[in-house]
């Protein structure tokens, strides 16, 4: 009863952040701190340097990719680190917003609200028709939780999941992955899958806590925080997939997208990137290079 009211007590928690008014100005917490380039600040429009500051928006209910702190004001994670990171790296600040739900990001990138948004946004072809991209994380591995009650056999393909249900958040593209799935498990001649969609991933979590649905399916990294931090989860999927990768995410043909690229691989170069992701535990998604919309795909 008391692990069950400590989980809803983080929902509600996450929930009343989240409908914080998207103009609101929220301060961060960043790990590693960076010197400027001047080239690379040359490659900002001039709105911009006029400014002084790049306006980012998140949403921050997943550690450890973005998330409030203890103190329910200051946001930290992956997300909060990389982007403030390219900002110092460009010699502005980055002015952050809680969109108040995933699928506020792109109508608020498209109305201009928000210069760049990162939340875990994975790039697809269906998305860049509406919003431009720069990659920045491989985000190929996914993982699938339980109740260690349940005593699921660990599996690393979705034939494990045929005729059970798996949640998943609204508006991810885990969602369409399990779709695909389902459809590959009827033509193998097995049951589909349902796929129980939550407004977020905490929400999935507590689902699963609660014994509502008996799995839940999203970004490895996220639910590895999850099960180190409930005991009684356990990762019972862990499964590998093609995607392409998390990537900042920009309103179609922004000036802005050249100077976040260069910057992005300027701490890729000089190791500030890697230190990012090792202190978040996450090493293993490191890419490259950030590649820039269709490039991604290649």
């Amino acid at each position: 009863m008391k692990l069950m009211q400590n989980v809803t007590l983080i929902a509600l928690a996450l929930t009343a952040q989240s409908a914080m008014a998207a103009e609101t100005s929220v301060p961060t917490d960043s790990s590693l701190h960076v010197t400027a380039d001047p080239a690379l600040k040359s490659l900002l429009p001039a709105d911009i340097v006029k400014r002084g500051y790049i306006v980012a928006g998140t949403n921050p209910n997943t550690p450890p990719t973005t998330f409030y702190k203890e103190d329910n004001k200051t946001l930290a994670g992956r997300e909060i680190d990389v982007m403030n990171a390219v900002g110092e790296r460009l010699g502005v600040t980055v002015q952050w917003r809680d969109t108040g739900g995933f699928d506020n990001i792109i109508p608020g990138l498209k109305t201009g609200r928000y210069d760049v948004a990162l939340s875990n946004i994975n790039a697809t072809q269906a998305r860049l028709k509406q919003v431009d991209f720069v990659g920045y994380y491989n985000a190929s591995r996914l993982g699938i939780i339980s109740l260690k009650s349940a005593n699921i056999a660990p599996f690393t393909t979705f034939d494990a999941v045929c005729g059970k249900e798996v949640g998943a958040g609204a508006g991810t593209t885990q969602i369409t992955r399990l779709e695909e799935a389902s459809k590959a498990c009827e033509s193998a001649g097995k049951p589909p899958i349902k796929v129980a969609v939550f407004p977020d991933r905490p929400a999935g979590v507590q689902a699963v806590v609660s014994g509502r649905v008996p799995m839940f399916f999203g970004p490895y990294e996220g639910l590895t925080w999850q099960v180190k931090l409930i005991k009684p989860l356990t990762m019972s999927g862990e499964i590998s997939v093609n995607d392409a990768p998390v990537s900042v995410a920009f309103p179609k043909d922004s000036p802005l997208e050249p100077a976040v690229q260069a910057a992005l691989n300027s701490l890729i170069k000089d190791g500030s990137y890697q230190k990012i992701l090792d202190k978040w535990g996450i090493g293993f998604g490191a890419v490259k290079e950030a590649k820039r919309n269709q490039d991604i795909f290649l």
